[in-house]
C-alpha cells in the first residue's frame, strides 16, 4: 500500500507542485486549503503524514497540530514554515511535530526529510509489532506442562502480574525456567509495554557489575569518557530481573536494597540521587536462607526481595510434562532439522520418566536435540538417548538391563513409579524425609503420590 500523505497550506500553486512532486515519488496525496479542514480529512482516510503550514487563514498550526494530535498521536507531522516562525517551528517540535522546514525550500530537501521521517514511522511500527508479538507469546505462556505443579506456578504468576511494584523472589534448581517465569510476569503486567531488563549477576565480575546495574558518570574511572545509563535508568517504568541474585557480593546488596526501599540510587561517581518507576524480579538456585544465617547474603535484602516466592519445581517432580515437553521439542526439531519424527519407541519412554534430570529442562532440551541428530527413524529409540538415560535402572534397583526389560516390558509408567515408591518407602521405614531425598523429590510430590497410588504402611 502506497504511504499517504496530506498537505495543509492555503496557497494553491504550493499543492500543486507538491502534489504532482510527491505523486511521482509514488505517494498517495490529499490536499486541503485551511486548518478546520485538516481533521475531517485524516478521520476519513488513514494518513501517514502531514505538510502542514505554519500559517493558515482561519486557525494557526499550532493549534491544527494539537488537534492531529489528539486524534491520532502516530501521524508524523512536518510543519512548513516561514524564517520569521522559527521559534515558533520548535515549539512545535515540543507539541509533537516531527520536524519542520524553512519557506522557500529544495524540493529535494523535503522529499529526504519525508524519507528519512516514514522510514522511522515503519521502523517503529515493526519494532511494537515485534513487541506485541513477544509480549502475546509470554502472555499465551512458555511455561508448558500439566503437572498440578506448573498449574500452581501459573496461576502464582498471574496473580503476581496484577501487582504494581512487589518484588518477587524465583527460586528453583538451574534449567527449570527461572527466567521464564520472570518473562511471564512482566509481559502479562502493566509494565509490559515498558523495558524488561535483565543481566545474570553471576556472569559479571563485581567491578563491572556496579557500572552495569547503576551506570556512572564521566570522569568517574579512568575509562569512562561519557556518562553511562545503567539497567536500573534504561529500565524506569518497567521491571528489572535480576538473575542468579544469590552470587551478588554483600556492598552490591546494599545498593540494591535502597532500590528495593526508595527506589532511588546514584550513579557511579555521581552525586545527585535518580528516582526511577521499576519491579526488582530475582532469581537464584541457591538456599538464600542458609546463606543468611552464615552470612553470605543480607538478611534485611532476603526478606525484602521474598515478598512473593515463585518456587520453579524440578522436572522429576513434574513426571506428567516430561514427554509432553519431549513432544514440544521434537516438533521445533523437526522444523530446525526437516525432520519428521513421530515421538519415542516405548523403552525410550520408560528411559525418560525413570531418569533424574538433574539439569531439568534444560537437559532434556538438549538431549532431544542430540536424539534427532542422530536418528534416521520415524521415533526416538535408547540407542538415541544417552548413556546415563540407559544406567538409570541399574543405578535405582541394581539390576541387570536383561532383567530390568524381562519386569518392565509390559508394565505401565504408573505401575513402575508406583512399585519403585513402595520399595523405597519400605526399604526406609516409611521415613518419608529420607525417601523423598534418596528419590530426589520433594516431601509435598512424596505424600501427593503416596496418596495417589494409596500406598499404606505396613
Amino acid at each position: 500500500m502506497k504511504p499517504s500523505i496530506l498537505i495543509v497550506d492555503d496557497d494553491e500553486v504550493m499543492q500543486e507542485t507538491l502534489s504532482d512532486v510527491l505523486r511521482k515519488r509514488g505517494y498517495e496525496i490529499f490536499t486541503v486549503g485551511s486548518g478546520n479542514g485538516a481533521l475531517p480529512m485524516i478521520k476519513k482516510n488513514v494518513i501517514d503524514l502531514i505538510l502542514l503550514d505554519m500559517r493558515l487563514p482561519d486557525i494557526d498550526g499550532l493549534e491544527v497540530l494539537k488537534k492531529i494530535k489528539e486524534f491520532d498521536n502516530e501521524i508524523l507531522v512536518i510543519m512548513m514554515t516561514a524564517y520569521s516562525d522559527v521559534q515558533t517551528a520548535v515549539s512545535a517540535m515540543k507539541s509533537g511535530a516531527y520536524d519542520y522546514i524553512n519557506k522557500p525550500f529544495e524540493l529535494e530537501e523535503l522529499k529526504l526529510l519525508i524519507e528519512k521521517g516514514l522510514e522511522m514511522k515503519s521502523l517503529i511500527n515493526e519494532v511494537r509489532r515485534l513487541h506485541r508479538q513477544q509480549k502475546e507469546n509470554y502472555q499465551n505462556s512458555h511455561i508448558y506442562g500439566v503437572s498440578p505443579q506448573i498449574h500452581y506456578v501459573k496461576e502464582l504468576i498471574g496473580m503476581i502480574s496484577k501487582t504494581h511494584k512487589t518484588s518477587v523472589l524465583i527460586q528453583g534448581e538451574s534449567g527449570t525456567g527461572k527466567e521464564l517465569a520472570a518473562n511471564a510476569i512482566h509481559y502479562n503486567s502493566h509494565r509490559s509495554d515498558k523495558p524488561l531488563m535483565k543481566i545474570n549477576c553471576s556472569a559479571i565480575p563485581d567491578s563491572l557489575l556496579e557500572s552495569e546495574l547503576f551506570g556512572y558518570e564521566k570522569g568517574a574511572f579512568t575509562d569512562a569518557k561519557n556518562t553511562k545509563k545503567g539497567l536500573f535508568e534504561l529500565a524506569d517504568s518497567g521491571t528489572v530481573f535480576l538473575d542468579e541474585i544469590g552470587d551478588m557480593n554483600p556492598f552490591l546488596q546494599s545498593k540494591i536494597l535502597r532500590v528495593l526501599e526508595n527506589q532511588t540510587f546514584m550513579r557511579v561517581g555521581g552525586e545527585r540521587e535518580i528516582k526511577v518507576d521499576i519491579r526488582i524480579v530475582a532469581a537464584t538456585n541457591k538456599d538464600l536462607e542458609t546463606m543468611v544465617r552464615e552470612g553470605f547474603f543480607r538478611k534485611d535484602l532476603y526478606y525484602r526481595l521474598k515478598v512473593m516466592v515463585v518456587e520453579m519445581p524440578p522436572l522429576r517432580d513434574r513426571l506428567e510434562d516430561i514427554l509432553l515437553l519431549s513432544n514440544l521439542f521434537i516438533e521445533e526439531n523437526n522444523k530446525e532439522f526437516n525432520k519428521n519424527i513421530k515421538g519415542f519407541s516405548d523403552e525410550a519412554k520408560k528411559l525418560m520418566v525413570q531418569y533424574s534430570w538433574p539439569g531439568n529442562v534444560r537437559e532434556l532440551k538438549n538431549v532431544i536435540e542430540r536424539a534427532m541428530i542422530l536418528t534416521d527413524q520415524e521415533v526416538i529409540t535408547p540407542k538415541h538417548l544417552p548413556f546415563e538415560l540407559k544406567q538409570t535402572e541399574k543405578f535405582i534397583h541394581g539390576n541387570t538391563e536383561h532383567e530390568i526389560s524381562e519386569k518392565t516390558d509390559d508394565m505401565s509408567l504408573e505401575n513402575m513409579e508406583k512399585i519403585h515408591l513402595s520399595k523405597v518407602l519400605k526399604r526406609l521405614e516409611w521415613n518419608k524425609s529420607k525417601a523423598s531425598k534418596n528419590l530426589g523429590i520433594s516431601r509435598a510430590t512424596l505424600r501427593a503420590k503416596v496418596k495417589k497410588y494409596n500406598l499404606l504402611e505396613n
